[in-house]
């Protein structure tokens, strides 16, 4: 332990990752420290990303069942849908809480929050900037775990009122009653989604003939099937040429696409990625160097090319989650003091929160066609469970993919209500390198969404037995 710097290991960035690997590095009874640039810890991921996006989901959609409610005993549609206000106004107290368990984490393991802007010296040295001043600080190993930021809008200025990007959602005064999105990826869908569920009439837009490639096809179907049935409109193949705002009461943006067409909306979201939050760094005082998309590149280690700089997170890359950045942050503090830590596992879930929800775990259909795996699939759908039913979502669904000679599990893939938490029973099962056997004679309680996985097995059962 080198006493002549000022931390153990320092972290540029409060998110998932660098948080868990200061408090990784305190319970190894090391100097840890974090630096961060916005006004509260927690990254991205607490301020303008996944609480404020999640919280804002369950507020439409407690506002869908309110509205379905008063409507069934109402025919009079005026005032029904919620102001931006009403649905933003719980994004707040629930952000707040998380800081607060934050800086509660990092004050129990003695860790020092530093606010500001950090940037490279040397590869042990940062300096780091506030609106109070300067200030020099060292440290023996180094983390960047800096996030990501959005991609700007190419040619057009984000006003946070009729061009915003997912930054600004939050911040919304009014809901649109037309919203074009651009960029059909996780966080464009999962915010379409949530829009259409308001009965706003919601364009999507991308060059992309394909949304959601890494999805089983089934699912994406129904995903798409289900935002149709509410309106929205999909524009693939299709590109932004130019856009217009047209003043007036109240003032339209105008979307020109590159086929000829032209779409007038009350608001435009741009979601069309986002880059690693590097410009500001000065890596080459540190010796790194960036991608073209401000990523790092990393070893299996999470090393970088300077051996006590790692880099953890969004900033490295797939899987771009919250849990495998924390994941990734803990295993950063082992491997910079020479502790053992296994290997993150290739299976992890995926979680897309869009209305409906949508999970996944391990291989889909496409993977397994293209190695010559032989497989077969088990479906239960939602109608066909009790609590299904209750719940009153009859569209989804769950599908388990087996191998058809060992019966191994290789994937589950789930839409529907509790999708997100329903797959991670399929991920212990293809952890621990069960199969078919196990659904087939495990009792589920009653009435469960978790009796898809029984009914799913006893299908594809069926269908390997003929």
């Amino acid at each position: 332990m080198g006493t002549e710097f000022d931390f153990d290991l320092l972290a540029i960035g409060s998110g998932p990752a660098g948080h868990r690997a200061a408090i990784q590095a305190a319970k190894l009874h090391r100097r840890a420290g974090l630096i961060e640039r916005h006004r509260i810890p927690g990254g991205v991921c607490v301020e303008r990303g996944t609480i404020p996006s999640k919280t804002f989901r369950e507020a439409v959609l407690s506002s869908v069942v309110t509205i379905n409610h008063l409507l069934h005993y109402s025919k009079n549609r005026i005032g029904s849908r919620p102001t931006a206000e009403q649905l933003l106004s719980r994004v707040n107290s629930v952000m707040n809480r998380e800081v607060e368990v934050i800086e509660d984490q990092l004050w129990r393991n003695d860790i020092e929050l530093i606010h500001g802007e950090a940037a490279f010296v040397d590869d042990h040295t940062l300096l780091v900037q506030s609106e109070h001043g300067t200030r020099i600080v060292t440290a023996e190993n180094i983390l960047i775990a800096v996030g990501t930021v959005v991609a700007p809008p190419p040619a057009v200025e984000v006003d946070g009122e009729i061009i915003v990007t997912s930054d600004e959602i939050i911040g919304l005064k009014r809901l649109p009653k037309r919203m074009v999105v651009v960029g059909g990826g996780v966080i464009g869908i999962e915010y379409a989604s949530m829009f259409s569920a308001l009965e706003i009439d919601v364009t999507v837009i991308d060059k992309r003939e394909h949304l959601l490639e890494f999805l089983d096809g089934e699912i994406v179907e129904e995903l798409l099937h289900q935002m149709r049935n509410r309106n929205v409109t999909f524009r693939l193949g299709e590109a932004v040429q130019k856009l217009d705002i047209v003043d007036g009461l109240p003032r339209q943006a105008v979307v020109h696409l590159d086929s000829g067409k032209r779409i007038v909306s009350d608001m435009v979201l741009f979601s069309a990625g986002r880059i690693g939050a590097t410009e500001k760094l000065n890596l080459k005082a540190a010796g790194l160097e960036a991608d073209a998309r401000g990523r790092i590149t990393v070893n299996p280690e999470f090393r970088t090319s300077v051996p006590h700089i790692f880099a953890a997170g969004d900033v490295i890359g797939f899987p771009s989650l919250a849990a495998t950045s924390a994941a990734q942050g803990r295993r950063v503090a082992c491997y910079a003091f020479g502790k053992e830590a296994s290997p993150i596992s290739q299976h992890f879930p995926f979680g897309i929160y869009s209305i409906p929800e949508v999970s996944m775990i391990g291989a889909n259909e496409h993977e397994l066609t293209e190695k010559r795996i032989p497989y077969e699939t088990g479906v239960a759908r939602y109608k066909e469970i009790a609590r299904g039913q209750i719940l009153g979502d009859d569209s989804g669904f769950l599908k388990m993919l087996f191998h058809r000679e060992t019966l191994e599990l290789l994937g589950v893939h789930a839409i529907g209500t509790g999708a997100t938490e329903l797959i991670h029973i399929g991920q212990a099962v293809l952890e621990l390198k069960g199969g078919l056997d196990y659904f087939l004679n495990r009792i589920f309680n009653y009435p469960t969404l978790s009796e898809c996985y029984k009914v799913a097995a006893l299908n594809a059962s069926n269908k390997l037995s003929q």
